[in-house]
């Protein structure tokens, strides 16, 4: 026999699936074009080393063509999904290689990165299910190629399934310990790479046509649970970056904004408490209802009462906030800021200019008059779509004289140049606006797609005001929405429309998803320490939670040991049958004598409790055990499994 024996095509087939199974939620996570033609690629190679490996040549033109496709989407720059990009490359190709049983188990083995790998990108339960499946169905790949080195015939799916999941259960106890009770660090001793590709999010900038990807992205931003009073939708305005400085195209932040002090703010009475879960965007902005009261911990809330975390936010994280109603928000502007929220840069947008001076002129010093003016202009001339072209030199004269059309994006940016012209201190606020109200969780869901950009003008005696030109314009000329797009108007959930109940589904998803985030994603190192608070310990100490884990690690592994023992004595499904049989009669009295061969147990057994197909079953078990009678084997597990003990006489 070959030292390294070749694969049959049934055992071929079960690794190419192993590996698939491995590569798919690594696949799920990478951009779509990528993981396309990776899975295409897969195919291939697989259909194509099938009965011979694929040439080195080929197999080196593959390679530089995924890294080639690699650097096209996602570039130059190394980060988590990239290096994720790169291993998902390598196994689709490694079936090139694909030929001996030896290569089977380094293609498994090298599988297993795959979904672990993934858990560096998305930790959600899909993940984690995928990655359990790739898992078994590895371990049953691991059993058939056992099987094979020695010539044992394979046991059918349902035995190798039961064998796996044996496994599996032994080791979840010791899981389980380590996941609970392993301390935890606040931080990580090591920072964990970026990612190559930035997810959509809020950015320190306003640029014309940037906000498409991110309006058209429908997952969750954040969810927010309030305790108490919950705002009208005309008040769920969740705050972000302050954008306050314009070069005639873009806007963006001000530096000077981010260090200074939060400024003067004279609440109006009404107050929110609330938490939210904001999902993560590998960036460091956080958003607040309008308008924030103070920082939670590892946070800081800057002059523009915008909220920034200390660090990246790599992973789900969960914030405790109050926010309020305000009458008057810095009422007296500094003159370096004013300047700035009053400079328009030389050479743009010239009718826009006019136009504002000649309101200034008709109405004097009634700032309040122009902003209302421009409202009325909006709601009475103006529609909202989508389908907006990119704006050239002059973009808020295209917009209020030519094209009259657009999203917040066109409206928010243009409106603050407007005031700007007018001599009023302008800038634009970007964040979210809206949510949806999960019926199951009792808690509000604001998408990517609800991302929102408004305008605050700053008005004597009041300070700064959100006016929102977006929301002047009227119903009846709201032309095309995401929500239109996406197939989602009118999913209010009404009736049993398709919509409604694909609403219901989603909501019950999110719902779930929010269980998991829960109890899963959000078990740090403070509710380790509370872990046994139910039970009256307030707060366990590192030196208590390793005592406690390596005791509870002990007991799993001396049950490790004992089961794996107890599976090694009966390997054997048949044995292990009989021998539950056996032990069904010994809780009787009636247990086999050491001495005592099975047929003459059987017939003592029939002479005490008459009647029973004792004899005719020992026989068929001593056929298959010793005469290796196997043509009815699992018809006869079967039959071990259903025997009792009938109820003739007792001894």
């Amino acid at each position: 026999m070959s030292k390294h024996p070749t694969l049959d095509p049934p055992t071929r087939g079960w690794v190419l699936l192993s590996a698939a199974l491995a590569l798919l939620p690594l696949l799920l996570q990478l951009p779509a074009a990528l993981a396309i033609g990776y899975a295409i690629s897969a195919v291939i190679v697989a259909a194509l080393s099938w009965h011979r490996p694929v040439p080195m040549p080929l197999r080196l033109l593959l390679v530089a063509a995924m890294l080639l496709a690699i650097y096209w989407q996602m570039g130059a720059r190394p980060g988590r999904d990239s290096g994720c990009a790169l291993l998902a490359a390598m196994l689709a190709i490694k079936s090139s290689e694909l030929k001996t049983r030896r290569d089977a188990r380094s293609l498994l083995g090298f599988a297993l990165f795959a979904p672990f790998s993934a858990f560096l990108l998305d930790q959600g339960p899909a993940t984690l299910l995928l990655a359990l499946a790739a898992v078994t169905s590895t371990l049953l790949s691991l059993q058939r190629l056992a099987d094979a080195d020695v010539a044992h015939a394979s046991l059918p799916l349902a035995g190798q399934l039961h064998v796996v999941g044996s496994l599996m259960m032994v080791a979840l106890p010791l899981a389980l310990a380590a996941f609970w009770l392993v301390p935890r660090l606040p931080t990580p001793l090591w920072g964990i790479p970026e990612r190559a590709v930035g997810r959509p999010g809020l950015s320190d900038s306003l640029r014309p046509g940037e906000w498409i990807d991110l309006m058209a992205d429908d997952s969750p931003a954040l969810r927010a649970q309030f305790f108490g009073a919950v705002p009208a939708e005309n008040q769920r305005y969740w705050r972000g970056p302050v954008l306050t400085r314009f070069d005639g195209r873009a806007w963006t932040r001000l530096d000077s904004q981010r260090h200074a002090a939060p400024p003067a703010l004279v609440a109006a009475g009404q107050q929110w408490d609330y938490q939210i879960e904001y999902e993560p965007t590998e960036r460091r902005q956080l958003v607040a209802l309008d308008l924030p009261t103070r920082a939670p911990e590892d946070a800081r809330l800057d002059a523009d009462y915008s909220l920034g975390s200390t660090r990246p936010l790599t992973a789900l994280s969960r914030w405790r906030l109050q926010s309020t109603a305000y009458r008057q928000f810095q009422p007296e502007l500094p003159a370096s800021l004013r300047q700035q929220a009053l400079h328009l840069p030389a050479g743009f947008n010239p009718r826009t200019l006019a136009l504002g001076r000649q309101w200034r002129t008709d109405a004097g010093d009634d700032e309040a008059a122009i902003v209302e003016r421009a409202l009325q202009w909006i709601s009475g001339e103006f529609a909202y779509t989508l389908e907006t072209p990119l704006a050239g030199r002059h973009s808020a004269d295209e917009f209020l004289f030519e094209q009259k059309a657009g999203f917040c994006e066109h409206f928010s940016s243009a409106f603050a140049v407007l005031m700007r012209s007018a001599g009023i201190p302008a800038r634009v606020v970007t964040g979210y606006a809206g949510g949806v109200r999960n019926r199951f969780g009792d808690y509000w869901v604001v998408r990517r797609m609800d991302a929102h950009a408004w305008t605050e003008v700053w008005l004597q005696g009041r300070g700064w005001v959100r006016v929102d030109p977006t929301a002047a314009v009227a119903p009846e000329r709201i032309y095309d929405t995401l929500e239109d797009r996406l197939g989602a108007g009118g999913s209010g959930g009404a009736g049993f429309t398709i919509a409604g109940q694909w609403n219901r589904i989603a909501q019950l998803g999110d719902w779930m998803r929010r269980g998991w985030n829960d109890m899963v994603l959000s078990f740090d190192a403070r509710r380790q320490q509370q872990l046994l608070r139910p039970l009256g310990i307030e707060r366990l100490q590192p030196a208590q939670l390793i005592a406690l884990f390596a005791t509870l690690a002990l007991l799993a592994v001396g049950s490790m040991i004992w089961l794996l023992a107890r599976g090694e004595r009966e390997r054997d499904p048949l044995l292990r049958a009989w021998h539950r049989l056996e032990a069904r009669y010994a809780r009787l009295g009636l247990a086999r004598e050491i001495h005592e061969p099975v047929l003459a147990w059987a017939h003592r057994v029939d002479r005490i409790r008459p009647g029973s197909d004792l004899p005719v079953l020992s026989q068929r078990f001593s056929d298959a055990r010793y005469a290796g009678a196997m043509s009815d084997l699992a018809s006869l597990l079967a039959d071990l499994r259903r025997h009792r003990p009938n109820s003739g006489a007792r001894p």
